[in-house]
């Protein structure tokens, strides 16, 4: 993953932003994504170091 952050991505940042404990079902609810495909995006952000935490 470059990092070219689509729209759904800035919503998964901005939810991990606010609140690092949210679960993954509850980042996936407010990005507007069912949680495999959540959890997968914030998987690839790991991998190319725009979530370092």
């Amino acid at each position: 993953m470059k990092n070219d952050l689509d729209q759904i991505d800035r919503k998964i940042l901005v939810s991990i932003q606010n609140d690092a404990r949210k679960s993954i079902a509850e980042v996936a609810h407010v990005a507007g994504l069912s949680t495999s495909p959540c959890h997968k995006r914030i998987r690839a952000m790991e991998k190319s170091n725009v979530i370092l935490g």
